[in-house]
């Protein structure tokens, strides 16, 4: 039996929803100049926190990574390689990016405010969500219990991120891209019919929204936690402007489209793999 929980979790965290990118203008940006965007936006290693989501993928499943034997990490490595995920994160957004776009948000991420906010999330990209839970799932309830600010403004910054609250949508795209794939590839034992799986998905939605939302706002507790109220609420005015929702559609579109991407391929190629041997 597949399990949808676990990439459900690994990506409560992720700053965006799973979108069509669509061009903002005909002419794109400069290549160079979007490298230094990712850089100073902090979305490359927004990307390349993609790989860690991988060694979750075999719960989806019912199964861990150990049960792949060890060319599990290898595989990984090889599918999730952060050079590769770069530059197709680059190749789309120079077709969709607008230069006044990109200088929107470059401008504000490379203020001293941005410098900080940036500094903090490309940590809690990298940091255990284990321990994101443990530290800030407690504060976080005392905090929506007595009507903390606090949370309210860590609720409406992750609102504004995904304004268009996509991001159910986009793990239950990218599940069915990966069972579909490991069910083509001979791993299930089951064969899967596309349908009933997005069938499936669809019944238990109410409660995938809920793990995200909850998951999402111990995440930004656990990111901001030394960042003051008042910056905070500076934040959240930059990410409600008009031009920074653009951008941010744009960013999210591309990082998820990457992570099913992604996925779908490890799904494939985990018929590659010999179940069983020891690690």
């Amino acid at each position: 039996m597949f399990h949808t929980r676990g990439l459900a979790l690994v990506m409560a965290g992720a700053v965006c929803g799973f979108l069509q990118a669509s061009p903002v203008t005909a002419q794109g940006s400069d290549p160079e100049r979007l490298e230094a965007f990712m850089e100073v936006t902090g979305f490359d290693v927004a990307m390349d926190s993609i790989a860690l989501a991988a060694g979750d993928a075999p719960l989806m499943l019912g199964m861990s990574a150990s049960d792949f034997g060890t060319s599990w990490t290898q595989l990984a490595d090889e599918v999730f390689d952060t050079e590769l995920m770069n530059d197709m994160a680059v190749e789309i957004l120079s077709a969709t990016l607008s230069d006044d776009l990109l200088t929107h948000a470059a401008e504000f991420y490379a203020s001293d405010l941005g410098r900080r906010l940036v500094e903090v999330e490309n940590a809690s990209h990298l940091a255990d969500d284990d321990v994101k839970q443990a530290l800030c799932t407690d504060i976080v309830a005392r905090g929506v219990e007595t009507g903390d600010l606090r949370i309210e403004i860590l609720q409406d910054l992750n609102s504004a991120v995904d304004s268009s609250g996509t991001a159910v949508r986009a793990v239950q795209e990218i599940q069915v891209r990966f069972l579909m794939a490991a069910s083509n590839s001979g791993v299930l034992e089951q064969v899967l019919d596309e349908t009933a799986l997005r069938a499936a998905l669809k019944e238990n939605e109410a409660a995938l929204r809920v793990d995200l939302q909850t998951s999402a706002l111990a995440n930004a507790a656990f990111t901001y936690r030394d960042i003051p109220e008042d910056d905070l609420q500076a934040y959240l005015e930059a990410l409600e402007h008009p031009d920074m929702q653009q951008v941010y559609e744009l960013m999210n579109a591309v990082q998820y489209e990457v992570m099913a991407n992604r996925f779908e391929l490890l799904g494939a190629r985990m018929a590659e793999l010999h179940p069983g041997e020891e690690l």
